[in-house]
Order: structure tokens, then sequence, then C-alpha cells
């Protein structure tokens, strides 16, 4: 899933949970899966891969680290 923060979100995501930034109105986030426990949670689009294996968004980190990189 890609969006936008809107203010209804804004209310329920203060940070971002890969990068610990706050978000602000209208940044581009996605839904991914991470490091971090629990379920997918939005984050920044940049600290994002699309993973075409699975088709769903991965924290970059999580992404890199799973390939080796």
């Amino acid at each position: 899933m890609r969006t936008i923060i809107d203010r209804e979100k804004l209310m329920q995501y203060k940070t971002c949970t890969a990068c610990g930034r706050p978000f602000n109105l209208g940044d581009p986030v996605v839904l991914a899966c991470g490091a971090w426990e629990g379920p997918p949670t939005l984050i920044h689009e940049n600290e994002a891969v699309f993973d075409a294996d699975t088709s769903q968004y991965v924290e970059r980190k999580c992404f890199q680290a799973g390939r080796g990189a």
C-alpha cells in the first residue's frame, strides 16, 4: 500500500518506525515489513524497497540484510 500522510494518519503515526523521524502532512509512505516487532506499519517511502518476490514493501535496512548486501 502506497499513500500519503493525512491528518488522521498523522495523529495515529507520530514517527517513522524505520528512521525515527517524525511524519509531516503530505509525506509519501508505504505499508512495510521490517526488523521491528509486530505487523507491517507505515514508514517513509524512501526508507522502503519493493520486494517483487513477495509483492510487498520491506524496510530498506532489513531488505539489504536479507540479501547479504
